[in-house]
């Protein structure tokens, strides 16, 4: 995987479940594969740039609930795929110590197979034995409320059924961070009542925990922490009550805006996700007192990481002269 994760040994010093630093995500955002193409060569242009993340710090220490807040596409979903390891950060570094489960709809989840299938796939990719599956599938099941459903493929079920299949299956895989994005908003309300009383106990075991959820009050309700995220940089991360209060009365003031001037303040802020660049980050950090080799490694490219520079392009040469190889000799047959 290109994301950089280390997993912290040493005892000596504070330990975090998961620490981040600088984490930026930037998409290559294309009209037509043509551009596409053309980008591979000529260098990528700013109007295919938007920078989904700019620059999140931050510290979760073990037993932490974390809520995450923000409005649609303020980049919560892609932080939480780069947690679980789904894509790789642009720049930053990202520190894990503990096997985490991803709870949300769809994910992992191979519409093909039957609920059943699903349970044992994921179960192996988990390293467990088929004795130790074969034990535990009765109370994932049972747990799912799928019943006979669990023996159908999963591109028949609906978003709930999904949903249930999945957080049993995380959940009986007992992770040490447990990420639940938006599962718990599908589904009927004795399930949702379920999977809210398992994540107490998840709490109660001093799990880690990063909760996604457009309801402030179950937000509220589990976390001790919230993180507010907002067209990709950090507005706040601190107390729950502290920060909650102040997302309430962000959205109540864009609410309050009429329809034009909610549209121009959005896209105003959506064009500074296009624009920014890892050196407006650099310039950030310099004034925050960081010293020139900590800029350095927190803006520091991912994309090729760990290959040598000559292997590398020597590589990419001889791949470029067999396909042009492939090229010419269809020309000639043609």
């Amino acid at each position: 995987t290109l994301t950089t994760i280390r997993i912290i040994m040493d005892n000596t010093k504070k330990q975090y479940m998961v620490s981040a630093r600088s984490i930026t995500k930037n998409f290559q955002l294309y009209a037509n594969q043509s551009e596409k193409l053309k980008s591979t060569f000529l260098g990528n242009t700013a109007d295919a740039n938007f920078w989904a993340l700019r620059g999140l710090s931050f510290d979760v220490e073990p037993g932490d609930v974390v809520g995450i807040v923000g409005t649609n596409g303020s980049g919560k979903s892609t932080l939480l795929n780069i947690l679980s390891g789904v894509i790789p950060q642009t720049s930053g570094t990202l520190e894990l110590n503990g096997s985490i489960g991803v709870v949300a709809i769809n994910e992992g989840l191979n519409w093909d197979l039957t609920g059943r299938e699903n349970i044992r796939l994921k179960q192996l990719m988990m390293g467990k034995t088929n004795k130790e599956i074969d034990e535990a599938m009765p109370d994932i099941i049972e747990f799912s409320e799928l019943g006979e459903f669990i023996d159908q493929p999963v591109k028949d079920y609906s978003n709930g059924m999904r949903a249930k299949l999945g957080f049993s299956i995380v959940t009986h895989n007992d992770p040490d961070i447990l990420i639940v994005d938006e599962a718990l908003s599908v589904g009927d309300s004795n399930f949702s009542n379920k999977a809210l009383s398992k994540i107490r106990e998840f709490i109660a075991e001093k799990k880690t925990i990063f909760f996604v959820s457009h309801d402030l009050e179950q937000v509220r309700e589990f976390t001790n922490k919230v993180m507010w995220i907002q067209y990709g940089e950090m507005r706040d991360f601190g107390p729950m009550k502290q920060v909650t209060d102040e997302y309430e009365t962000f959205v109540k003031d864009l609410n309050a805006m009429s329809d034009e001037e909610r549209d121009t303040f959005v896209s105003d802020q959506k064009h500074n996700q296009q624009i920014f660049t890892l050196a407006q980050l650099q310039d950030k950090l310099s004034l925050n007192g960081h010293n020139k080799e900590d800029v350095e490694a927190r803006t520091a490219i991912r994309s090729f990481q760990g290959f040598k520079a000559i292997p590398l392009y020597t590589a990419l040469t001889v791949l470029f002269g067999l396909m042009a190889l492939v090229v010419y000799n269809y020309l000639l047959k043609g």
